[in-house]
């Protein structure tokens, strides 16, 4: 993955390019300020895919932590709940 970087300037004067670059190579453009890197432009696409990603990351951690303090229940009771439930919403 190859890192592009690109002044502010381009990013107003050139703004369709980057764009293109971004869908296209999927990678994101670093924009730098006096030479100093500010803002990553990224693929709307893979922007939705980046932060889906990290949610699934989240929620994983948050039950690998409920696991290892043991703040579980058996499965079974939960799929039966939840059965009950959407039995209700049809029969109800």
């Amino acid at each position: 993955m190859e890192t592009v970087i690109r002044p502010s300037a381009d990013l107003r004067n050139h703004y369709s390019e980057i764009s293109k670059q971004c869908k296209e190579t999927r990678n994101a453009v670093i924009i730098t300020v006096n030479g100093r890197g500010d803002t990553a432009v990224l693929g709307l696409h893979d922007y939705y895919q980046m932060k889906s990603e990290l949610e699934l990351l989240r929620t994983l951690a948050e039950a690998e932590n409920d696991v290892k303090s043991e703040r579980v229940a058996p499965m079974q009771g939960s799929l039966d709940d939840l059965r009950a439930s959407l039995l209700e919403r049809k029969n109800g």
